[in-house]
């Protein structure tokens, strides 16, 4: 299998207040919400970097679309991370975060492994570790 990923999906209960929190609050990009006419279909997609998206989608929606149960509310088995070039910025992400109705977990702190890191929970409990990481540096120009 080729590394492909296009698209990371969260799923929520309240879509209007996800989409807030991710484009009001932490100042990502969107066209808002989309596929309203779709009975299950209501979703919003945010440019993440080049090639990468985030969508928000009901759950029951993704029950619907997989025939699966519906699942609960934001699982801590699965975190985001989104990796900074300093100590700084981390606190600066997780502080917009906090001020944007994201849940502290852990403040940021320096790691065992050298590194620099907090958790945050967005409104729907999904978890992001924000970090500084100084073997894996973002490139500026993604």
């Amino acid at each position: 299998m080729k590394p492909r990923i296009s698209v990371v999906t969260l799923c929520v209960d309240d879509l209007e207040r996800s989409l807030s929190f991710y484009r009001d609050g932490l100042g990502l990009p969107t066209e808002g919400v989309m596929g309203t006419e779709f009975e299950h279909g209501a979703v919003a997609f945010f440019d993440l970097q080049p090639g990468l998206k985030l969508a928000l989608w009901s759950r029951d929606g993704l029950a619907y679309d997989t025939g699966l149960a519906r699942s609960a509310r934001g699982s801590p088995d699965v975190t985001i991370g989104h990796n900074v070039s300093s100590e700084r910025e981390v606190d600066e992400v997780m502080e917009q975060a906090r001020k944007a109705g994201a849940t502290i977990v852990k403040p940021a702190r320096r790691t065992f492994w050298g590194g620099y890191a907090g958790y945050f929970q967005d409104p729907e409990g999904h978890l992001w570790e924000v970090v500084f990481n100084p073997s894996f540096l973002p490139r500026d120009d993604a």
